[in-house]
C-alpha cells in the first residue's frame, strides 16, 4: 500500500502545513505491525521552509473570542503528546544517525516552558477571559491577576485595568526545531521497524512541486493534499473551497547588547492585541497584521509593506511592553493564511475525501487537509490523527462530521 501525502509548501504563515502531514506521516508509520506502507511527501522548499517554520508557536487552549474552543481539552493533550515525541526525537542518539544534515542545533529550544500572560485591555476582553478562566481545563489553568503579580512575571509590563490573566501551563514552540524534529521522530521509527524485520515501511521526502493533484494518479492509493491556502489555488480545487485569505507580517526582535535589561529567562510570553513571542534574553517575535483577501505567497516582505506593519505591531506591542523600544527590528517575513468559515462550532478547519471535486481517473483516494488558519499548531495534532485514521480505514465518517460539513455546504 503507498500513500501520498502532498505538500507543494506554498509561503503560508501559521497553516502550519509541514505539521499537518508529519502528522500523518507519524500515525501512518506507527500504524499496525503488518503494514507495509511506503509515504512520500512532495514539497519544493524542505522542512519548514515556508512561512509555517517561523510562525511565533504561542499554544494554549483559549480564545478572546469564543467561551471554548473546539474539542478544546482533547486538541490540548495531543498537542502535548507530540511535544514530548520531538524532545524525545532531539534527545535521542539518533540525530546523527538518521539526519546528518539537520538544522538542529545543541542548545536550540523546541518548547519554551514559561507560560502566557494576557494583560487586560478592555471590559470586552475581560468578559471573555473571565469565561475562558471558569471554563479552564485542568492541565491548562488560566489565573486572574493583579498589576503587582503581572509585574512581577514581567518587568515592565503595562497593565491598564489592574488585571491580568497567567497560564502557566502554555508554552512557546519553536516551530522550525519543532518540525524537524517530529520529521527525525518519523524517520527514526521507520528505520527501528525495518531493523528488526518487522515490517517494511518506508517515509520519503522530494523537494519537487506538484502542479495538480491528477499527476499523481495511479501512482498512489491515497494522496492527502496539505496545501494551506495553496489548496485553492490548485486546478482541481480553484474555485470550490470555502477558505478566506489573509497575509500576516511577523518582525524579528532583538535587544541590543548594550542594553543589560534583558527579558527575564522564565518569563511569560505575552498575548495581547499584538502577540510577543519570547525566543530568549535577547530575542522575540511579534505579531501579527492581517491583510484580508490578499492573493500574496510570497515570504519576502517589501520596505514599504514593512514599514507599515511595524507601524501597526509596534505602538500594539508597546501598549502592553513599553521596553519594546529599547529592541532593535532584525527582520521580517510573511505568508498566506487559510482561514476556513465561521461555523455555529467557530472557524474549524477542512478535512475530508474530495474525489467528487477532480474528475477523470480515481484510481487514488484523495484527501484533504487544509483551512487550519491562525489555530494550526493547536489543532495539528488531534486532526492528523484523525486524518491518517480514515485515509488507512478508507472511511471519511472517522473525520467529526462538523470537519466535513463544508463539503455539503458548497454543493448548495
Amino acid at each position: 500500500m503507498f500513500f501520498c501525502c502532498f505538500t507543494k509548501a506554498p509561503q503560508i504563515c501559521c497553516s502550519w502545513c509541514w505539521i499537518c502531514w508529519i502528522v500523518c506521516g507519524l500515525a501512518f508509520v506507527q500504524s499496525s505491525e503488518e503494514s507495509n506502507l511506503c509515504i512520500d511527501i512532495y514539497d519544493e522548499v524542505g522542512i519548514g521552509g515556508g512561512a509555517s517554520g517561523m510562525s511565533g508557536g504561542l499554544l494554549h487552549p483559549y480564545s478572546p473570542k469564543v467561551k471554548l474552543l473546539w474539542r478544546g481539552e482533547e486538541c490540548w493533550k495531543e498537542s502535548l503528546k507530540l511535544l514530548n515525541v520531538a524532545e524525545d526525537a532531539r534527545s535521542s542518539k539518533s540525530l546523527d544517525m538518521v539526519m546528518p544534515k539537520t538544522g538542529l542545533k545543541e542548545g536550540d529550544f523546541i518548547v519554551r516552558r514559561s507560560g502566557l500572560v494576557r494583560p487586560v485591555l478592555s471590559v470586552k476582553n475581560m468578559h471573555m477571559m473571565n469565561d475562558n478562566a471558569q471554563n479552564c481545563i485542568a492541565s491548562c489553568r488560566i489565573e486572574s491577576i493583579h498589576k503587582d503579580a503581572a509585574q512581577k512575571l514581567v518587568p515592565d509590563l503595562c497593565v491598564p485595568l489592574d488585571l491580568a490573566f497567567h497560564m502557566p501551563e502554555a508554552v512557546n514552540v519553536n516551530p522550525q526545531n519543532y518540525l524537524e524534529a517530529l520529521y527525525l521522530a518519523c524517520k527514526t521509527f521507520v528505520k527501528s521497524k525495518c531493523s528488526l524485520g518487522i515490517s517494511c515501511k518506508e517515509l520519503n521526502l522530494h523537494k519537487e512541486s506538484v502542479l495538480n493533484l491528477l499527476e499523481l494518479a495511479g501512482d498512489y492509493d491515497a494522496v492527502i493534499v496539505c496545501l494551506g491556502s495553496g489548496a485553492a489555488f490548485l486546478p482541481e480545487l480553484s474555485g470550490r473551497l470555502p477558505l478566506r485569505m489573509c497575509r500576516g507580517v511577523i518582525a524579528h526582535l532583538q535587544l541590543p547588547d548594550h542594553i543589560r535589561e534583558d527579558y527575564p529567562e522564565n518569563s511569560p510570553s505575552i498575548l495581547s492585541d499584538a502577540w510577543l513571542a519570547v525566543q530568549g534574553p535577547q530575542t522575540l517575535y511579534l505579531g501579527s497584521t492581517w491583510e484580508w483577501k490578499s492573493r500574496n505567497f510570497s515570504r519576502h516582505v517589501p520596505q514599504e509593506e514593512a514599514s507599515k506593519a511595524l507601524a501597526e505591531l509596534l505602538p500594539k506591542a508597546s501598549a502592553v511592553y513599553p521596553a519594546i523600544k529599547n529592541w532593535t527590528v532584525k527582520g521580517t517575513c510573511a505568508g498566506l493564511r487559510a482561514m476556513p468559515p465561521l461555523t455555529a462550532e467557530g472557524s474549524l478547519p477542512l478535512l475530508g475525501c474530495v474525489d467528487e471535486f477532480i474528475g477523470g481517473p480515481t484510481e487514488c483516494k484523495y484527501w484533504l487537509f487544509t483551512g487550519l488558519g491562525s489555530r494550526g499548531l493547536f489543532y495539528h495534532a488531534l486532526l492528523g490523527k484523525l486524518m491518517a485514521q480514515a485515509v488507512l480505514s478508507c472511511n471519511e465518517d472517522l473525520i467529526p462530521s462538523e470537519l466535513t460539513s463544508w463539503k455539503h455546504r458548497v454543493k448548495q
